[in-house]
């Protein structure tokens, strides 16, 4: 039996480069979400909050890094960003950014079904039947992305001056 105490850890295989085409198809998706979501009028900071807290529940610092960056380039403040994991808690998010971020925490925990319930519940009060699917579509989305680049091991870069 060989000691495996001081082994180093499988490499990991980029899913996304092994299989590019099976990507770009993931991709395709992402586009068509991102249109269908403008078209529903979910604003493109909306979108990235969405992106942002599916990815903190699903532990992928890859996708925490792009989708950080592209919420502060569409203007949303640090302070939001700062507080998105406790959205509860704060005053900060507006009543269809809390639908939106509610349909995105049980789209990525399905099995919770009273919290699902809860989430159309609060939805249908602030949200279109088109802004409730582009929500779901984005959270649908990231949980994928958020899969390829956890299975993938993704590394993340530091950048001067971030």
């Amino acid at each position: 039996m060989s000691d495996h105490t001081h082994s180093s850890p499988p490499r990991r295989v980029f899913i996304d480069k092994q299989s590019p085409k099976a990507f770009q198809s993931l991709v395709q998706v992402a586009e068509a979400v991102r249109t269908t979501a403008s078209e529903a009028g979910l604003d493109r900071t909306t979108v990235e909050l969405i992106n942002i807290r599916v990815s903190q529940l699903n532990g992928c610092a890859y996708c925490l890094d792009i989708h950080t960056r592209a919420a502060l380039r569409a203007g949303e403040s640090p302070q939001r960003l700062g507080t998105l994991s406790a959205w509860r808690d704060t005053a900060l998010f507006t009543p269809p950014e809390r639908a939106a971020l509610a349909l995105a925490e049980s789209t990525t925990d399905p099995a919770n079904a009273t919290a699902q319930a809860s989430a159309y519940e609060a939805a249908r009060q602030v949200l279109s039947d088109d802004q409730i699917s582009a929500a779901i579509w984005v959270a649908v989305t990231i949980n994928a992305f958020n899969r390829v680049s956890i299975m993938s091991k993704h590394p993340v870069a530091p950048r001067p001056g971030a």
